[in-house]
């Protein structure tokens, strides 16, 4: 599931990243927003959304997005730029 602040709320380490990018040399970046993203194995998926507002993500302040994965792989690569 990926967990980020919700419209409006204060991102203070979105608010660093976008104000470094620029002094190393990177411009027009924008509305940048940091968020984590978390992986589990579970039985029954059902439970994802009590999961989600009950410990992994703050409903008052965060959204959050569950996506399912085949059992046969994950999708997309292994985040090193491959």
């Amino acid at each position: 599931m990926l967990i980020r602040p919700k419209a409006g709320i204060l991102d203070p380490q979105g608010v660093a990243v976008e104000r470094a990018l620029p002094a190393l040399g990177f411009s027009g970046v924008a509305n940048v927003n940091v968020g984590r993203l978390v992986e589990l194995d579970l039985e029954d998926p059902e439970q994802l959304q009590a999961m989600c507002e009950k410990l992994l993500a703050n409903p008052l302040v965060e959204d959050y997005e569950v996506q399912l994965l085949e059992e046969s792989g994950h999708a997309g690569g292994n985040g090193r730029g491959s």
